[in-house]
């Protein structure tokens, strides 16, 4: 079989039947060996039987979400390639043959773009139109190397076995972005067709909520973005911090009407540990998104991983924190100088603040270390001696039932 139509549904009784029609239509005017399936999330509305009489397959799937709906009809599906979209009579099902077309050319996911295509008067609400969809899309481009206009386009289409492969997870109306993120991380083949969207068929409201559901998209693609989450704006506060806190550390400095003293140092000690701590939860992520395997390795990641050690670290840490014991060193002999009284400030913290900034580093250095080797560490299972003979049959015998 070539093609399946996969089609979520959780209480579209009014649509359903309709968008089964133009797929089985669609499919039988070109000549496309293909089914319908609906996935079917719990409809208490008698929606399944309407997608039945319609010509199509119902799938049940219990876990609730959109994920969840769509993963189980994709899972079910017989068809080679498989487009999925919603059954409320929102996108035509009539016109799937842009999408087969690109398939049959060798891509491994056709995303629909509705603003290219065209989106009728009220089939989009104002806020998802200006604000959200094209927001949420430019951060997706600019976090992965992605050309995609419309990442939340429902009407998309792939090789079944290409999905599979990505092991999508998400259950909810993420769903969408983790297909678009994962497809181009994993290099696969990745085009684009405009589509149209017309307004849904529904009496009822519908099932997206704005506020939470673009919460969850940017969730995600801030979660599978570990270099935008944590590495640059890591980078940027410890150079500011580094670049600032050495400018003011000798004394103040006057730009225009404004001086810049010891708040503004206090300021860029703070700046130079919280972006050292990013880019620390940038490497741990990165170490652990490598043995997970939920993102392709960066061969330059990859090399500079391999150049860090527990080791290295302990004594970098040992350098900072003598750095910072040095400093603490001589503003006790500056308050030994001044009989344990009372201290010009402006001075005094001159001092104090970077070594105590010093001390900080040097702990998220070495502990820092110490818990990257952690998530280093390989789980080795040996095998018992006695159970070597009986492991080495087991796999003969399998051998020997595959052969068969």
């Amino acid at each position: 079989m070539e093609l399946t139509v996969v089609m979520p549904c959780l209480n579209e009784a009014e649509t359903v039947a309709t968008c089964v029609a133009k797929a089985v239509r669609c499919m039988a005017d070109n000549g496309i060996d293909g089914e319908v399936v609906v996935a079917d999330n719990g409809s208490t509305d008698g929606s399944q039987q309407l997608a039945t009489d319609a010509g199509a397959r119902v799938v049940p799937v219990a876990e609730k979400g959109y994920g969840n709906a769509l993963m189980g009809g994709i899972i079910a599906a017989r068809g080679e390639y498989v487009i999925m979209g919603d059954a409320d009579d929102s996108y035509d099902f009539t016109g799937l043959m842009p999408f087969v077309e690109e398939l049959r050319d060798g891509a491994d996911l056709v995303m629909g773009n509705r603003f290219k295509g065209g989106i009728a008067p009220g089939a989009m609400p104002p806020l998802h139109r200006y604000l959200g969809n094209p927001v949420l899309s430019f951060i997706g481009r600019l976090f992965f190397p992605s050309a995609i206009g419309d990442f939340h386009c429902g009407l998309r289409g792939f090789r079944r076995d290409s999905a599979l492969a990505l092991n999508l997870q998400a259950t909810g109306m993420e769903f969408a972005s983790e297909m678009v993120v994962k497809a181009t991380l994993w290099q696969q083949d990745v085009r684009e067709v405009p589509t149209t969207l017309k307004k849904d068929g529904r009496s009822r409201p519908p099932h997206l909520r704005s506020w939470r559901d673009g919460w969850r998209h940017l969730r995600f693609l801030l979660l599978f973005s570990p270099r935008w989450l944590f590495f640059l704006p890591g980078l940027v506060l410890l150079v500011a911090g580094l670049v600032v806190g050495a400018a003011v550390t000798t004394g103040p400095i006057q730009i225009g009407g404004v001086t810049f003293d010891v708040d503004t140092l206090v300021a860029a000690g703070g700046s130079v540990v919280i972006g050292f701590q990013l880019m620390l939860f940038w490497v741990f992520t990165q170490v652990y998104a490598g043995s997970e395997g939920f993102l392709p390795h960066e061969p330059a990641v990859q090399k500079l991983l391999g150049r860090l050690s527990l080791e290295r670290g302990l004594v970098l840490g040992a350098i900072v924190g003598l750095a910072g014991l040095v400093g603490l060193v001589f503003s006790l002999t500056y308050w030994q100088a001044n009989r344990f009284g009372s201290l010009n400030y402006e001075h005094a913290l001159r001092l104090m603040v970077p070594s105590v900034t010093a001390l900080v580093v040097s702990c998220q250095l070495v502990f820092g270390g110490f818990f990257l080797s952690i998530l280093g560490i390989k789980q080795t299972r040996h095998t018992p001696l006695g159970a070597k003979t009986t492991i080495n049959n087991a796999s003969d015998e399998a051998a020997t039932a595959r052969r068969l």
